[in-house]
């Protein structure tokens, strides 16, 4: 089985390339998104972004109209030391902001001086996440909107537990790398993908 994101605009050449590899495909509503079941035996499974369920006709085009991205939506990436946000009106980005905080790496120092350095790293991971929550708010505002989020697990908790952000309806991605534009446009593309579950006979 393989899963991949695909931009909707490329779905339709996909489905062509897996037909001509696979035999004649007929699809088929399934499982909340569109199915494809090919000569070979070969299947896709095709499920729309932002969590949405497909119960429409086994027609791409029919499909394809229920990709387009919430009218308001935001994007936040944390880790450590750093942070990107975006708001968004469908596919345009109308404000971004982007930021890094100093935070002390680890320490092979024992005794006294390791917990000077934890207590030291511990209050700068702090700040840095404060910094964080305070620049989501300013970009996203505090109406509850969907929020794509991706990072480290404990900073990522640490900004979404803020009371002004609780009300956001959270959806997660896997963004590797630090939070900078690239990781940001990167996510934006992800989260208006179409989720592909493939399997070849």
């Amino acid at each position: 089985m393989t899963e991949l994101l695909l931009p909707p605009d490329r779905l339709p050449r996909w489905l062509e390339n897996f037909t001509t590899r696979h035999g004649a495909t007929e699809l088929e509503t399934v499982e909340g998104g569109l199915g494809g079941l090919a000569a070979d035996g070969s299947t896709f499974h095709a499920a729309l972004p932002w969590g949405r369920g497909y119960r429409g006709p086994a027609e791409l085009d029919s499909f394809l109209s229920g990709v387009l991205p919430p009218e308001r939506w935001g994007v936040l990436l944390v880790r450590k030391g750093g942070f990107a946000v975006g708001l968004l009106e469908r596919d345009r980005l109308l404000a971004s902001k982007f930021g890094r905080r100093h935070v002390q790496g680890r320490t092979k120092a024992g005794g006294q001086s390791q917990q000077r350095f934890a207590r030291r790293r511990d209050n700068q991971a702090r700040d840095a996440y404060q910094a964080a929550t305070e620049h989501a708010v300013t970009v996203l505002g505090t109406d509850p909107i969907p929020l794509v989020v991706g990072g480290d697990r404990d900073a990522l908790a640490a900004v979404l537990g803020d009371r002004r952000i609780r009300g956001y309806e959270v959806s997660r991605l896997a963004v590797p790398g630090e939070p900078r534009r690239e990781a940001l446009e990167r996510a934006i593309g992800d989260a208006c993908s179409v989720r592909m579950r493939v399997k070849n006979s």
